[in-house]
């Protein structure tokens, strides 16, 4: 965990982002008195997909398909 005050923190904002992203915590000062801290947002393990397969591999469909549904409201048209 790094402390800085706010003046630090603020010339070298970039690398204390760099930092933060590779799991670091940083608390910002104001006085010698901690008013902010700043962590990793925990990412929910996106998976990377590499090809137009995988994405739709990875949809799952809900419900009835589109085409019996556009069948069924030509019908109740006549």
């Amino acid at each position: 965990m790094i402390k800085k005050g706010i003046k630090e923190a603020r010339k070298h904002f970039s690398e204390y982002i760099n930092r933060v992203q590779e799991g670091e915590e940083i608390i910002i000062t104001k006085r010698d008195e901690p008013v902010a801290k700043i962590v990793p947002i925990q990412n929910k393990g996106r998976k990377k997909l590499t090809n137009h397969q995988q994405l739709r591999d990875a949809i799952k469909p809900i419900g009835k398909p589109l085409s019996e549904v556009v069948c069924e409201l030509r019908e109740e048209r006549f």
